[in-house]
C-alpha cells in the first residue's frame, strides 16, 4: 500500500495536468486521481496563489463550466520542483 500523497504533492500534480493539457475540473480530478472535493480545495488555493487561472465558459442555472490555465508563476513551481527533486533524488510518488 503506498503513503498518502501531501497537499504540496496534490498540487504539483495538479499543475502538472494542467500544463499537460487538461484543464476541465472533471478531467483534472481524473487525472489526478482526486476526489471533487480534494480537487475543488487545490484548485481556489491554486488559483488564489496565482498559480492558476480559471476561466468561466458559461454561466447556467444549475451549474457553472470552467477551465484552468497555468500562469507563468505556476510553470516556475514546477520547474522548480523539478530541479529540487532532480538534486536530492526524490522519487516519483506514482
Amino acid at each position: 500500500m503506498s503513503a498518502r500523497r501531501s497537499k504540496f504533492q496534490l498540487s504539483v500534480e495538479v499543475l502538472k495536468q494542467i500544463k499537460e493539457g487538461e484543464r476541465k475540473p472533471t478531467r483534472i480530478m481524473y487525472s489526478a486521481n482526486l476526489s471533487w472535493k480534494s480537487l475543488k480545495e487545490i484548485l481556489g488555493s491554486l488559483t488564489e496563489q496565482g498559480l492558476i487561472d480559471e476561466i468561466v465558459l458559461s454561466k447556467g442555472k444549475k451549474r457553472t463550466r470552467r477551465r484552468y490555465d497555468i500562469t507563468s508563476k505556476g510553470e516556475s513551481v514546477l520547474r522548480y520542483y523539478d530541479e529540487v527533486s532532480d538534486l536530492i533524488e526524490i522519487e516519483p510518488s506514482d
